[in-house]
């Protein structure tokens, strides 16, 4: 019985050695930047302290999606080109409706020309898979006292040190589903199932804002359309669903990292919207009352109206009323009694 799954499972050693010959690059740059920031933080909080491990995976986070921002910035370009070429990808659409390949051969030739790739917006996250699998193992190592990483091989008692810090009362290398519920519900479930449900509402609101605020009416219409909606609802569920295998590491790398991009797409949707949008007309009345702003701002006091207000001289004529010297008026010369005699 057992023989057969013994064998298939042997079947997969060499993609298995092949996969962690891949990794170990990632696992000396990860352990490296993990090591770097031990250091930083231990003086703090102490080498043992899991606020010390903790931070490290928060810096090495940020030092992650600082190399990422020139990506992430093609990734909004690209996205918006997408959102912004839908009416004519439906144009496309009607008109090769009954040819699929000429449609396919014409969608790739308009994307081609206003330099949007559908595959762009998925780079960023295609690029942490490698890393987010690397901090896995390295982590999963830890909890097995297995050092993974030129870094923690050179420095043993680090590894241990990682697998016993623990962060309210749960380890850093514990996961929801290796503790059991032996003696019933404890630290390790409630921290990860917060870090889960923290880690999915960032993910669900980053891509609910960017539907909501920064695409255009016409946009969110069409197959593409469709599949963004799609997205919204099946990568935060498939992130809670995998999340009670995570280390509370991994949880807290992803956390951090989905808040990062949650916080950096706001600041972008803010400052640079696209044409169009809710997001552009919120862009668009933000500066129109800043303006108006600087213009009472820099208008002098109005003289007193009949009817108890005041007006404001234009700019240029407030200029000219500014320039112009004032000419003091004389007072008549006090007359004496004589004087004031017929």
């Amino acid at each position: 019985m057992l023989s057969p799954l013994l064998t298939s499972l042997s079947i997969w050693d060499p993609f298995i050695s092949i996969g962690s010959t891949i990794l170990q690059p990632l696992y000396w740059v990860v352990s490296g930047i993990l090591v770097l920031f031990h250091s930083v933080w231990s003086p703090v909080f102490g080498t043992d302290s899991g606020w010390t491990w903790a931070l490290s995976i928060v810096s090495l986070t940020v030092v992650i999606r600082v190399a990422l921002i020139p990506l992430f910035v093609k990734q909004i370009k690209s996205s918006r080109s997408m959102q912004l070429l839908q009416p004519k990808v439906r144009e496309l659409q009607k008109k090769y409706a009954h040819d699929r390949e000429k449609l396919g051969a014409e969608t790739m030739k308009l994307y081609r020309e206003n330099n949007a790739n559908p595959l762009a917006s998925c780079l960023p996250l295609l690029i942490q898979m490698p890393i987010f699998l690397a901090l896995f193992r390295v982590l999963d190592g830890a909890a097995r006292n297995i050092p993974r990483g030129h870094w923690l091989r050179i420095n043993p008692d680090l590894v241990s040190s990682l697998n016993s810090s623990t962060i309210f009362g749960a380890k850093i290398s514990d996961t929801f589903t290796k503790v059991g519920f032996a003696n019933g519900i404890n630290s390790v479930h409630v921290l990860t199932l917060g870090l889960i449900i923290a880690m999915t509402a960032t993910l669900f609101v980053t891509q609910l804002q960017l539907m909501r605020k920064n695409m255009p009416a016409e946009a969110l219409e069409g197959p593409f359309a469709q599949q963004q909606k799609i997205m919204l609802y099946v990568f935060p569920l498939i992130f809670a669903v995998g999340g009670i295998n995570f280390p509370v590491g991994v949880l807290i790398y992803w956390f951090t990292s989905n808040l990062w991009t949650m916080g950096q797409q706001f600041y972008v949707i803010r400052r640079n919207p696209a044409p169009g949008t809710p997001a552009f007309a919120a862009w668009e009345e933000r500066h129109q009352r800043h303006r108006h702003e600087e213009t009472v701002a820099v208008e002098p006091e109005g003289r007193g109206t009949r009817g108890g207000g005041s007006t404001a001289l234009p700019v240029a004529q407030a200029a000219d009323a500014a320039a112009t010297p004032r000419v003091a008026r004389q007072q008549p010369r006090k007359q004496t009694r004589s004087q004031r005699r017929p």
